[in-house]
């Protein structure tokens, strides 16, 4: 599988997507500095990996969206390629326009930051190597998490499937308990949980290689 992460000013993980990509597809990923403005060539996936791009100047992942590498994200989408937006990542999909929605402030006011049970409530190429298992346990470290759309795009993403994961235990307000959904194609998947901090079965656990085995199968 051939993959790149794209690295924004004030993105920290980065290096997590880069070392959970390479542990299991035994590649290295490409690390694209956004302002390149060129991916490389037959790509199966792009992750767009947490932090804080631009130090979240405006609002999270909006300075992001303007970058010279935006179009060519969208260009991939489009043509079928696999996106993977995670936490900062999702907010840009969000801003780029490969997302409905917005991220907001977390209702709490305060960062939330633990293990956080997901229950996966939608069948993708994202999800396909966890099999009967239904929940799973991703970290969660964020500060505009709470997802928000209309009642019509949520009717819309629910009527679609397009939900994709959903906290068991809200930890920031988002409308339906959406953790994470996917594009019209699902081919994108924005997910706020951080599936790459849960790989070596240490503190966070090991469900989110399967998320990237999953990946690799699709790929």
């Amino acid at each position: 599988m051939k993959s790149a992460v794209i690295v924004f000013p004030g993105s920290n993980c980065d290096r997590d997507a880069q070392v959970a990509l390479r542990d299991v597809t035994g590649e290295e990923p490409s690390m694209v500095w956004h302002k390149d403005g060129k991916l490389p060539e037959k790509l199966d996936l792009i992750v767009l990996p947490g932090g804080f791009s631009y130090g979240d100047y405006l609002r999270s992942g909006a300075m992001a969206a303007a970058s010279p590498i935006a179009a060519q994200i969208r260009a991939h989408a489009a043509r079928g390629g696999y996106v993977l937006a995670v936490c900062n990542g999702f907010q840009v999909a969000t801003e780029i326009g490969l997302l409905p929605g917005a991220l907001l402030r977390n209702a709490s006011l305060n960062f939330a930051c633990r293990p956080q049970k997901l229950a996966i409530s939608a069948n993708s190429a994202f999800t396909a190597a966890f099999g009967t298992q239904r929940e799973v346990v991703f970290p969660i470290a964020h500060h505009d998490g709470n997802y928000y759309a209309d009642a019509a795009t949520l009717d819309r993403l629910e009527g679609d499937g397009r939900v994709a994961f959903r906290y068991v235990g809200n930890p920031n307000g988002s409308a339906r308990d959406i953790a994470g959904i996917l594009s019209e194609n699902g081919r994108v998947l924005g997910l706020m949980p951080h599936p790459e901090r849960a790989m070596l079965g240490q503190e966070s656990g090991e469900d989110g290689r399967k998320l990237f085995e999953s990946l690799l199968a699709a790929a």
